[in-house]
């Protein structure tokens, strides 16, 4: 049954009596409710709409789910006056009277209600007309007065509950979607892990490299300071050989000296004389060395490379 939270397609005001039809005979009672279902609480009876027509009623700030599943009133309905019958129940409750269910009457004196508001949510496919109503078998009397605007209150109130349910149903595919982009991000984020740790592991590699090759320097420099130093060793007294290897003017000069030396100590050596000049010490304890009047003595010999005395 549909009750205030629907939409109302009809809204209007009627004044409003009871009934309870459930076959008795009792106070009236013409038998049982034309719509074929039972007499209940929330069955109520209307002269012309459709079997089945549901909506609710305000009244005094109460409210209360019907549907329509009977015909009448009957002749209170003449003129557009009583254009609703309420279950004898419903009236009770809205009215703060009683319900005598022996009797099926309600107790308290009030027997009908003025100004009864109506909303129909959903026309039902019963026998009867929908829009205004009209008094039973009068088709051609429509109560025109009878139907009003909808209230805006209401209709902002059903967009507003629309319109919260949709949000509820965006929120609950954000929160879906929300999930796998957080799937997604967790993948992404993990790849970005990885290749953050690749790069970090390249980099460590870079600076492991970075750092045997700082330590390989010092002994390349050392080697390359030894080599220089070895370099400049060799070529510390003369410099024998140029860079293309060949010899240089000072180490001819050494290897045309060096000859020459040993050349002339050769010759003094084996052409020394006997005797005094052979080595013997003199009277002043002199030997090779010592001074000879012979051409043959190292002494003039050295005397004549002096330029010493002719002999």
């Amino acid at each position: 049954m549909s009750n205030e939270n629907d939409t109302p397609i009809q809204y209007g005001k009627v004044d409003a009596t009871y009934f309870w039809d459930d076959g008795s005979g009792m106070q009236g009672d013409t038998g049982l409710p034309a719509g074929g279902e039972p007499m209940q609480k929330g069955l109520f009876s209307s002269p012309s709409w459709p079997l089945g027509t549901e909506g609710y009623i305000e009244y005094e700030g109460q409210t209360a789910d019907f549907f329509i599943g009977d015909r009448g009133p009957g002749a209170p309905s003449n003129g557009c006056d009583v254009l609703m019958d309420l279950d004898g129940k419903t009236f009770a409750e809205l009215t703060g009277q009683t319900w005598d269910a022996e009797n099926y009457v309600v107790t308290g004196g009030n027997g009908h209600l003025y100004d009864v508001e109506y909303y129909i949510t959903e026309w039902g496919d019963g026998a009867g007309e929908e829009g205004a109503p009209h008094p039973f078998q009068q088709p051609g009397n429509k109560c025109e007065g009878a139907v009003s605007e909808i209230p805006e209150d209401k209709l902002e109130e059903e967009s507003s509950e629309e319109e919260t349910a949709g949000e509820n149903a965006r929120s609950e595919n954000a929160e879906g979607g929300g999930t796998q982009g957080e799937d997604g991000g967790e993948e992404e984020t993990e790849a970005s892990e990885e290749e953050g740790a690749e790069e970090k592991s390249a980099g460590s590699e870079s600076s492991d490299e970075s750092a045997a090759a700082e330590e390989d320097g010092p002994e390349e420099e050392e080697e390359s300071g030894v080599t220089a130093e070895t370099a400049a060793n060799d070529v510390s007294g003369f410099q024998l050989t140029g860079a293309d290897g060949d010899l240089a003017g000072g180490g001819i000069l050494v290897l045309a000296i060096i000859p020459a030396i040993l050349l002339a100590l050769g010759f003094a050596w084996f052409r020394r004389p006997a005797g005094a000049h052979a080595g013997d010490a003199d009277t002043e304890g002199r030997g090779l060395m010592a001074g000879s009047e012979g051409k043959h003595g190292f002494g003039s010999l050295l005397d004549r490379f002096r330029g010493g005395r002719d002999n």
